[in-house]
């Protein structure tokens, strides 16, 4: 059986399976009244797509959709769509999708009516004040995957497509005002899609857990999301149309971006440049980095771990958790090195300076210098 529920935590989220039909009434909610709908050109044409645009149409809102956003959205997909908000006379976004979707389609409400550049807004001390807080349109979010949380995040990723970097613009007024979280639209991704983006909750709740900093809210959000995630995954893998374990995994996403209030780590900021400048999956990237940086993070992070396993149904402590890792990995199909992700001959000191430069390196247990990080890349490349 699905659960189904209504949440206020962070923001609102009508949870269950079927609740895509509400999407109209969202939007009125949220005083929308003619939305635009973000999505991925992958998602685009899928019946998922179309059904949420009847769903929309059918409540008198109409169907507009944008699509030209890249798996990992840049600057140029931004400017594009906020000129096709503009001239379409639009009054708020329904972010749709995956990552890519969900940030970019933020990113539009948030633009379209600033008057600085994306870049002045970066995730730095207090830049988020320079935006006209009053010019940021509503947006509702309904994710189709279950991974990045985007959905319940203040927060975009961005790729600077000229400097190949990923940068983090935030702002409160990002949040979705309402979210709708139906696992039936996530039935039919891929098996490694399935993964891949599971495996990004997982990395999310994983470094929020390990984190130094002092939340104890988030802590415990961190470790029952990790719970989810490794009761769930490996059934939706095997088995696409198991809705409970789809809504499961939904919730840890989410769980996941609530966590990481308290930091991410090594993972994140090895990640997001290697994602940047060659194009990889990020979900699966996080993956194929975890056990080298659990590996160096054991000093720091061994006593919480060896706490926590027997929570999370696994013998040995921390280097059963380890262990468990490696073999978890393996059954959902992650390869070992980032070469077989196509990772070939890179730029080591580019991505040394990059990861170094990455905000997620505040939240690593042990400090990041040039010559870990350098090592670490070594180690999963």
């Amino acid at each position: 059986m699905s659960p189904t529920a209504n949440w206020s935590y962070p923001t609102s989220i009508r949870f269950g399976a079927g609740r895509i039909a509400e999407l109209a009434e969202a939007c009125k909610a949220a005083g929308i009244s003619k939305p635009l709908l973000v999505t991925d050109r992958g998602l685009a044409s899928l019946p998922v797509t179309a059904r949420a645009l009847d769903v929309v149409d059918a409540g008198g809102l109409g169907r507009a959709i944008f699509a030209d956003v890249d798996p990992n959205p840049n600057e140029k997909n931004l400017t594009t769509g906020v000129a096709a908000f503009k001239a379409g006379g639009h009054d708020g976004v329904i972010a749709f999708g995956g990552g890519s979707g969900l940030d970019l389609g933020k990113m539009v409400a948030f633009m379209a009516g600033q008057t600085r550049p994306i870049w002045d807004f970066e995730d730095v001390g207090d830049w988020w004040t320079r935006a006209d807080a009053e010019a940021i349109f509503p947006i509702i979010a309904v994710p189709t995957t279950a991974g990045t949380g985007s959905e319940v995040g203040r927060a975009s990723v961005i790729t600077n497509s000229e400097t190949e970097e990923k940068k983090i613009i935030f702002h409160p007024k990002v949040l979705p005002s309402i979210v709708i979280c139906d696992p039936e639209l996530t039935v039919g991704m891929p098996p490694f899609i399935t993964a891949g983006t599971g495996l990004d909750a997982f990395a999310h709740c994983v470094e929020a857990f390990s984190s130094p900093h002092y939340h104890p809210m988030s802590q415990g959000i961190a470790l029952e999301g990790m719970r989810l995630v490794i009761k769930n995954l490996p059934i939706v893998y095997k088995i696409p149309d198991d809705i409970e374990a789809r809504a499961n995994m939904m919730s840890a996403a989410m769980m996941g971006a609530t966590a990481f209030q308290k930091g991410l780590g090594a993972i994140h900021a090895l990640s997001h440049p290697i994602g940047a400048m060659h194009h990889t999956h990020h979900g699966t990237t996080n993956a194929v980095c975890m056990p080298a940086v659990l590996r160096l993070n054991a000093p720091k992070i061994r006593d919480r771990f060896d706490q926590a396993a027997g929570y999370l149904g696994i013998d040995g402590g921390f280097d059963g958790f380890c262990a468990f890792i490696d073999a978890f990995n393996d059954d959902l199909g992650v390869p070992k090195r980032l070469s077989d992700l196509g990772v070939n001959n890179p730029n080591m000191d580019r991505l040394v300076a990059s990861a170094l430069a990455d905000p997620s390196c505040g939240g690593n247990p042990v400090e990041l210098s040039v010559a870990n990080v350098r090592a670490l890349f070594a180690d999963v490349m």
